[in-house]
């Protein structure tokens, strides 16, 4: 049929109509939101690039987890700020580590037990240097070593299973680094704890503001040669295959909204459950037109998530996740 028999504006009339009809939904449970546990007690530290997100000490970390919770958000994924930090990042497998507080308070919060608690898995924030292994000088150049990083993710891995931590979240992009870290959780008794590798994560200028939020920054170089070049897609899907075949349970995308062709291309490729990072910069540039008046606040971040679930992920990891879930 054509016009006039076919009017498409007949299921736009109103409300009611546009919601029965509506091919892609948002819901509270469909958002992961991200945290960053510092030292201290009673810490709220506002992070200057980031409005609306601050570095919590523990029990400010429980607190906001459990008005998470209150809101329906699905899970947290965690980030730790270690009082010290060294050449390997040894606090990140401390059994002590600010990330391992965090959960074990987390678990011990009748509200929290509701969320899903995911523990980011990298080194980069406990290096002293702010990369994602360990470095390696030679003849005045350096490097990221792959193979000596992979045990060291696998220790981070399981310490945060120990705690428990509902999910690992691997990020550092170290090749094996899944296969490395599923042995040594099986090993270890967690054979029921699944992995959500970050499968194409790519060297992006939209990471600025977490590098602030999470003291991050490299002291030296970049991190080039093993997050991914943004101008490759059919490598995205090679490295997400790789991932499932060592032993991944789910795969996230980062960032998402300047790669929202990968999240598609990577949701016709399989049919894990897959998440998209709605990363820093992301939420810092909307909140930048957002102080401008520039972008309707709550329009832009509904607008900005749907776009996420429309290219297929299951959920989405957001600095937005209360915001949201207050709209919905």
């Amino acid at each position: 049929m054509t016009f006039p028999a076919m009017r498409m504006r007949r299921l736009r009339r109103t409300d009611s109509l546009r919601a029965l009809v509506r091919e892609t939904t948002l819901d509270p449970g469909d958002l992961i939101y991200p945290l960053f546990i510092c030292p201290g007690e009673g810490v709220r530290r506002a992070v200057g690039s980031m409005p609306g997100v601050f570095n919590l000490s523990v029990d400010e970390a429980v607190r906001e987890a459990e008005e998470a919770a209150s809101l329906g958000i699905g899970g947290l994924l965690l980030f730790g700020l270690p009082e010290s930090k060294d050449e390997t990042g040894t606090g990140a497998w401390d059994a002590n580590g600010i990330v391992q507080q965090a959960l074990r308070a987390l678990k011990a919060s009748p509200a929290a037990k509701k969320l899903v608690l995911m523990g980011d898995v990298c080194l980069c924030e406990y290096t002293s240097h702010g990369h994602c292994g360990i470095v390696k000088e030679q003849n005045g150049s350096f490097d990221v070593e792959n193979d000596s990083t992979l045990e060291l993710l696998a220790r981070t891995a399981v310490s945060q299973a120990q705690v428990g931590a509902d999910i690992v979240a691997p990020s550092d992009m170290m090749d094996g680094r899944v296969a490395a870290i599923r042995s040594a959780l099986d090993a270890a008794g967690f054979t029921q704890t699944p992995i959500l590798s970050y499968a194409s994560k790519f060297a992006s200028a939209f990471y600025g503001p977490f590098r602030e939020a999470a003291d991050s920054a490299p002291q030296f170089g970049d991190r080039r040669t093993y997050q991914m070049d943004g101008a490759n897609l059919r490598e995205a899907l090679r490295e997400i295959e790789l991932d499932l075949a060592e032993g991944a349970d789910m795969i996230l995308m980062k960032p998402a909204m300047p790669y929202l062709d990968v999240v598609r291309a990577a949701r016709e490729l399989t049919g894990v459950p897959m998440g998209a990072y709605q990363v820093s910069g992301e939420y810092s540039m909307l909140h930048a037109a957002f102080e401008r008046g520039w972008l309707d606040r709550d329009r832009a971040t509904l607008e900005s998530l749907v776009s996420m679930r429309r290219a297929g992920a299951d959920f989405i990891v957001t600095y937005f996740a209360k915001d949201a879930a207050r709209l919905l």
